[in-house]
């Protein structure tokens, strides 16, 4: 699902919210997360999961095509970790449990 799919399915769910206000709700709740990430906070969304940043150190790594050696800079990434919530429902739990 792309960001565009996320927006059109909401303005299905929500008929009465104009196309352009769930963009700007839509665009807003995805910068808040970005900028948190940026100021080095952790962002959880309960029963979903839990975004952060991993540091990885500078490293010498190998050209793929040349076998070259290659000094790699340290950087930050984000990292997603699954909430038990979502993890059981990709696995089925949620439908067994109910059933």
């Amino acid at each position: 699902m792309t960001k565009s799919d996320l927006i059109l399915r909401l303005a299905e769910l929500y008929p009465h919210l104009l196309q352009r206000d769930i963009e700007r709700i839509v665009g807003t709740i995805f910068d808040e997360v970005s900028n948190a990430l940026a100021r080095g906070n952790r962002v959880e969304l309960r029963g979903f999961g839990a975004f952060s940043i991993k540091h990885r150190d500078a490293r010498t790594g190998r050209n793929p095509r040349t076998g070259e050696a290659v000094s790699v800079a340290a950087k930050s990434v984000p990292f997603f970790k699954t909430g038990k919530q979502l993890r059981d429902r990709l696995n089925g739990l949620e439908l067994e449990q109910k059933a």
